[in-house]
C-alpha cells in the first residue's frame, strides 16, 4: 500500500487570474488551513509523527500488533487520498525484521487529519489487527519507576508458574499446545491449549487481572489503571462466554496457585471430558 505523500508546492502566482495548478505545484488545501505558504512545510519528525500516532490510537499500548512468538511490534495508521477522486483510504503499516507489512483498513471520510487518524485505529481495532497491551504486560506506559519495575515482572508469557505447570503435565504424559488461540477466529490466547479435549488454561497474574488477595493497584494515575485493570477482567469473562459457548472448558489459575494444586486441577477436567457421561 502506498504511504502517504507529504509537502506544499512553493511557488506562488502575482497574477490576478487563477493560476495553473500544474504550472505552478499548488496543491488543494486542508480545510482547517487559513492560508497557502510561501515557504516550504518542514517535514515531521519522527517523535512527532510517533506522538501523532500515539495521540489519535489512544496511546502507545494501543498500537501493538502481535507478529507471532510472542512478539509484539508497534503499528501505524496511514492515509492515502486519491488525486482524481479526493477518497482518503487508512491503512495500517508495521514493520518486522526490516520488511513492511500493511493491512487495508477502508475509507475515511472526516474533516480532519486527526480524526481521520482516530477513524483508522477505530477500524483496525473492530478487525482485530490490534492486541490488547495490559493482557500481553506492555509496560513502556507505566507512570513511575516502581511500578515500572513492577509490571516488567509481569511477563506476557512463559512465566515461572506457567513452566511449573508444563513441566508437571508433561512429565505426566500430557501434551497441549503453548500459547495458543483455543478458537482461530477468537482473539483471544490461552496458556495452555489441549485441543482433543477442548480444554483452555490461563495461568492469570495476580497484577493484570485482580487477585481477591495478592491484586494491588498503583497510586499514581489511579483513574487510569482503574480503568486499565477492569477492562482486562471484562475481557476474562467475555473470553470464558465465548469459549464456553464454542464447547470449551475454561481453567483460570492463579499465579499464586501451589503447581501441583493446577496440574491437578488439569488432569481434574481432561478426566472429566474424556470419561465421557
Amino acid at each position: 500500500m502506498a504511504g502517504p505523500t507529504l509537502g506544499l508546492g512553493a511557488g506562488t502566482s502575482r497574477a490576478t487570474s487563477t493560476p495553473d495548478r500544474r504550472r505552478t505545484g499548488l496543491t488543494r488545501m486542508n480545510a482547517t488551513d487559513s492560508s497557502i505558504r510561501t515557504a516550504p512545510s518542514r517535514s515531521p519528525s519522527r517523535a512527532e509523527r510517533s506522538r501523532e500516532q500515539d495521540h489519535a490510537a489512544g496511546g502507545p499500548e494501543a498500537r501493538l500488533v502481535d507478529i507471532g512468538g510472542g512478539r509484539l511490534r508497534p503499528a501505524s495508521v496511514v492515509l492515502t487520498t486519491s488525486p482524481r477522486t479526493g477518497t482518503t483510504r487508512a491503512g495500517l503499516r508495521w514493520s518486522v525484521d526490516g520488511r513492511t507489512h500493511s493491512a487495508r483498513l477502508g475509507i475515511v471520510d472526516r474533516r480532519t487529519r486527526g480524526a481521520n487518524l482516530r477513524e483508522g485505529w477505530r477500524l483496525a481495532r473492530e478487525a482485530g489487527l490490534l492486541v490488547d497491551a495490559v493482557e500481553q504486560g506492555v509496560v513502556s506506559w507505566a507512570s513511575s519507576p516502581g511500578t515500572r519495575r513492577s509490571m516488567r515482572s509481569n511477563k506476557g508469557r512463559d512465566t515461572a508458574p506457567e513452566r511449573r505447570l508444563r513441566s508437571l503435565l508433561h512429565a505426566e504424559g500430557l501434551r497441549y499446545r503453548v500459547s495458543a488461540r483455543p478458537l482461530p477466529d477468537l482473539r483471544r490466547t490461552a496458556d495452555l491449549v489441549f485441543p482433543k479435549t477442548k480444554i483452555a488454561v490461563f495461568v492469570d497474574g495476580c497484577f493484570w487481572h485482580g487477585c481477591p488477595d495478592h491484586g494491588t493497584r498503583p497510586s499514581a494515575n489511579s483513574s487510569f489503571w482503574e480503568k486499565k485493570l477492569n477492562r482486562t477482567r471484562e475481557r476474562d469473562t467475555e473470553t470464558n462466554e465465548a469459549l464456553k459457548a464454542a464447547g470449551w472448558t475454561v481453567i483460570r489459575i492463579w499465579e499464586h496457585v501451589p503447581p501441583d494444586a493446577a496440574a491437578e486441577a488439569v488432569r481434574a477436567a481432561i478426566d472429566a471430558r474424556t470419561s465421557g457421561p
